[in-house]
């Protein structure tokens, strides 16, 4: 048996660690473009307990992860200079590349061949393959190439965004509502390491040309940043890492699961398969649960491989579904977000915390009583 898993990713480095150690005489080969050591953005996020499945599904890479995590007990608001913190509302988070050079050390003692520096122009590459597998991200080459079968649908957002990072150690996960001259941003920002934070700065189409930074080149771009959000920033600035400024495409398939001419099959994992938007904290969560959920399903089937692919999407679609209805409903509130800057800090923040429908009135006094009070406070005081 011969897997192919295109992208080197968190999707497709966890299930070639999984599916070679389940079956040790598979052949598993791993290909990504990217040389090794290289990786884009800076941090990821989890919400608390999002983990958790780690620990039953593969207990030593979870040991490892949580050993190298940072943590907070609760998320913060900023609007108009005021703080506004939401607790029992706890999220932890690691550097991308710290957590990519965990899973590639897992992968070469279990003997999974990673080929960095390889990219694949064309599925027929891999004829060779029983198996291909795309983990290759939202401009997933396996995907473009059976279109007809994936049915995808893509839908992008209007709103910019770019991902820095900076020497600055937030307390936790923060977000941060600045208006400029040209109009209003919001930073996401979070440490994930004791000496490094990730700060992601989103604004609509119409004030990132009013700034002038579809015109701005990298140090202009983060310069003018660095003024909007000087009051967060403490002096430190912002770096990048191929922090060009994008709009966030929303990515979901029709079917998982392809045939390959003149054999074999295809099936999407992670990003590849569906995005969702990171103003939720899930993408990485769901990579990891998409591989473990492929490899459980290889577990029934063995080398039937269609068999296995049918169980994997009957499980999974679900969930995934699920999810993307939440994830989809947060991406749109932060495409209206200057609109919701005229409500106070303390009655943004709840319209924020109960943006995706997922998050009822009763289930937030629940798990974030102090806040709830605060809110109660203010509406009692008519402002």
């Amino acid at each position: 048996m011969r897997i192919a898993v295109i992208g080197a990713g968190a999707a497709g480095l966890l299930f070639s660690l999984l599916i070679k150690r389940r079956f040790p005489g598979w052949r598993v080969e791993t290909f990504e473009q990217n040389p090794a050591g290289a990786t884009y953005g800076f941090g990821v996020v989890f919400s608390d307990g999002a983990l958790a499945f780690l620990e039953r599904d593969e207990p030593e890479f979870s040991r490892l992860v949580e050993a190298a995590m940072q943590r907070w007990p609760m998320q913060r608001i900023v609007h108009r200079g005021e703080q506004v913190d939401v607790d029992g509302n706890g999220f932890s988070a690691i550097g991308r590349l710290a957590l990519q050079e965990l899973l590639q050390s897992l992968c070469r003692r279990a003997g999974v061949e990673i080929r960095y520096g390889r990219a694949i122009s064309s599925l027929e590459e891999l004829a060779g393959a029983d198996l291909v597998v795309g983990a290759d991200g939202s401009n997933s080459l396996v995907r473009n190439a059976l279109a007809a079968q994936f049915g995808p649908k893509v839908e992008v957002l209007t709103n910019r965004f770019a991902w820095y990072g900076t020497a600055q150690p937030f307390d936790c996960l923060t977000l941060t509502f600045r208006e400029s001259e040209h109009g209003a941003f919001v930073a996401h920002h979070y440490r994930h390491s004791p000496s490094m934070s990730t700060f992601v700065v989103e604004c609509g189409e119409a004030t990132w040309k009013r700034a002038g930074l579809d015109r701005m080149d990298d140090a202009e771009s983060r310069a003018y940043c660095e003024g909007v959000f000087a009051a967060d920033l403490g002096g430190h600035s912002l770096e990048s890492n191929k922090s060009v400024w994008r709009q966030f495409p929303l990515v979901r398939n029709e079917r998982w699961v392809a045939r390959r001419a003149p054999a074999g099959c295809a099936v999407l994992i992670g990003d590849a398969l569906r995005t969702v938007h990171f103003s939720i904290g899930s993408g990485t969560r769901l990579a990891f649960e998409d591989a473990i959920a492929l490899d459980r399903a290889f577990a029934e089937c063995a080398e039937d491989v269609q068999r296995a692919l049918a169980s994997f999407e009957d499980e999974r679609r679900p969930v995934v579904e699920k999810l993307l209805a939440a994830a989809n409903a947060s991406s749109y509130w932060y495409e209206r977000f200057p609109e919701k800057m005229s409500q106070s800090p303390r009655r943004l923040a709840y319209d924020y915390m109960t943006r995706s429908g997922r998050m009822t009135e009763d289930r937030l006094r629940q798990v974030a009583p102090k806040f709830m009070a605060g809110v109660d406070a203010e509406r009692r005081g008519g402002r």
